[in-house]
């Protein structure tokens, strides 16, 4: 079991919801379910990497077992062959193992059921609930009908021991890629089109990355996915809402076929967030048309591209627990997304001083050759995380934007004659600058006040600015990757736009020469920082001690409006 497993387990708590009313009430003791183990299940297609709207469907399967002292499969929805990738199963393991959930030994493929749903289509047809059908795709849309015309197909009469026949010809690879289909039998006037007699299996001649060439028919999702849930016992099969029209097929298989149990579908509102794009195909055109670096790219809305950005799992599952579970389709605020994180790296994040944009601080009056050491607080939330050294001497790295030589109104921190406190050591006061022949300024010149060690002033006089800074003579180099949306607007998909045309030129800063703490190279990926006066920040895996690499996770204002 891994650490955050246990996290979820003994100190979180998943918000009760209209899902668990339900299962309260099917697990009572007149309910349907009265007795039995809460059993629900994730079932993603390895067709991609997943994102945060996965994240909360993952929270809400195995939060809700864990809610309910029950268990949750992950299964891999493998019914498509012309999609299935050995990749996308392993990163999706590791992703929903590094969000803090675990399936045990509960590790299955929808493939594992062939065989079943073979069965349990030629018990249909037997029981003249499905035929085979000869329309081509463009017919099977012409004679589909709408709401005040039913739908037709002149096979739906064909003799039971004919579409048994042809279905194992279509099985043993006799009859030609859609020629012909596997129809259920239901009601080709209903009002819900998944009902009018829905393709339960069709002729697909491609390699399966698990059954090989075993198989060249394939079950539609829609009948494999309660047959799928069945097998493994599951009570309660929570979707996402685009299943609710989806929902009396289901029942209706469940109920026709031959089967160990009987699940109970809900469904949930699917995840939405601004600023950014969920679909697989999209997210695939960003990666394949070079967009990002990756699926892993920190701009991206991946759980391995949160993860690489510096988003910890407790912050995610907070994320998806906080935006509650709903009926209703909605778009949450990407900056509720950072306001979750802040939340919880500003109680666990080390503080340390890197400066982003350097520029050479020279205090005049202290002795060259000279070096100091002085405790800093690692976190002032936090007193068990102690104090680290730090040095300082003469010379430091200062941030650009802490000197003005002629300072705007209000400007606290350096300008000729003005005192500030480097942060833990002196109080300084700026004397002047020098220049270069462009009128640059290159360095930065002050006086520190001995008397002021730690940044006190015994004589009571107020400096309101401080600032962090880096000793020149202990500095390490940096490369810091300074990250923001990826769209420019906030709904990239709308009125059918090409989202494309919204990439936002500045969602990623690559800033070279940064100046940090020393000690930080000794941390390794993904060690999470809040910079001061800067942001919150984490070592990137490509990161190393000889070029330390910093991902900025978010910054330190927070745009979410408390309500």
């Amino acid at each position: 079991m891994t650490e955050d497993k246990k996290t979820v387990e003994n100190t979180e708590e998943m918000s009760s919801n209209f899902i668990h009313t339900m299962i309260e009430k099917d697990t009572a003791e007149e309910g349907d379910y009265a007795g039995m183990k809460v059993h629900t299940r994730f079932p993603p297609e390895p067709n991609g990497y997943l994102h945060i709207g996965h994240a909360k469907a993952i929270c809400i399967n195995f939060g809700t077992a864990l809610k309910f002292d029950g268990v949750c499969n992950l299964r891999m929805d493998d019914t498509n062959p012309t999609k299935e990738d050995v990749e996308f199963v392993d990163a999706i393991k590791e992703d929903i193992h590094w969000l803090g959930f675990d399936w045990e030994d509960r590790f299955y493929y929808a493939s594992e059921y062939f065989n079943k749903m073979y069965e349990a289509a030629v018990e249909l047809i037997k029981k003249g609930l499905a035929y085979i059908c000869e329309l081509t795709p463009e017919q099977m849309r012409e004679y589909r009908g709408d709401l005040s015309t039913p739908a037709k197909s002149p096979y739906r009469d064909r003799p039971i021991e004919e579409s048994l026949a042809l279905f194992e010809k279509m099985k043993n690879g006799e009859v030609e890629d859609g020629k012909m289909t596997l129809r259920a039998k239901i009601d080709l006037a209903s009002g819900n089109f998944n009902m009018r007699d829905p393709v339960i299996y069709r002729i697909n001649r491609l390699h399966h990355h698990r059954t090989g060439d075993k198989w060249c028919i394939y079950p539609m999702y829609d009948f494999a996915h309660p047959i799928e849930d069945a097998m493994e016992h599951i009570t309660h099969s929570l979707c996402s809402l685009e299943f609710e029209d989806h929902r009396p097929l289901y029942n209706w298989v469940r109920d026709n076929v031959t089967l160990p149990s009987k699940p109970r579908q809900i469904e949930f509102a699917r995840l939405g967030i601004n600023h950014t794009v969920m679909s697989k195909r999209k997210l695939r055109a960003l990666v394949e048309e070079g967009y990002v670096s990756g699926w892993d790219d920190p701009r991206m809305p991946t759980i391995c591209g949160l993860r690489r950005r510096g988003y910890t799992p407790k912050s995610i599952r907070n994320f998806c627990d906080r935006i509650g579970v709903s009926k209703v389709n909605s778009t949450v605020e990407y900056d509720f997304l950072e306001h979750c994180l802040r939340e919880d790296l500003n109680l666990s994040a080390q503080r340390v001083m890197v400066v982003l944009d350097p520029i050479k601080l020279v205090i005049t009056n202290y002795p060259e050759g000279q070096s100091e050491t002085f405790h800093v607080e690692n976190n002032p939330n936090n007193e068990a995380d102690g104090t680290r050294e730090v040095t300082f001497s003469r010379e430091c790295w200062i941030e650009r934007g802490d000197f003005m030589e002629e300072p705007i109104k209000k400007y606290q921190r350096l300008y000729p004659g003005n005192e500030v406190r480097l942060k833990s050591a002196y109080i300084v006061k700026c004397t002047g600058c020098k220049k270069d022949e462009d009128g640059n300024v290159v360095e930065v010149y002050a006086e520190y006040d001995p008397a002021t060690r730690g940044g006190n002033t015994p004589d009571g006089r107020k400096v309101r600015g401080t600032i962090h800074w880096v000793d020149a003579e202990n500095a390490l180099d940096a490369t810091c990757n300074l990250y923001d949306n990826l769209f420019s607007v906030a709904d990239p998909e709308a009125d059918g736009k090409n989202f494309l045309e919204f990439i936002n030129p500045d969602s990623l800063k690559v800033v070279e020469g940064c100046k940090a703490e020393k000690a930080i190279a000794d941390f390794e990926a993904p060690a999470y920082f809040q910079f001061m006066r800067t942001g919150y920040f984490c070592i990137d895996p490509d990161s190393t001690k000889e070029k330390m690499i910093f991902n900025r996770s978010v910054s330190l204002k927070d745009g979410f409006k408390k309500k």
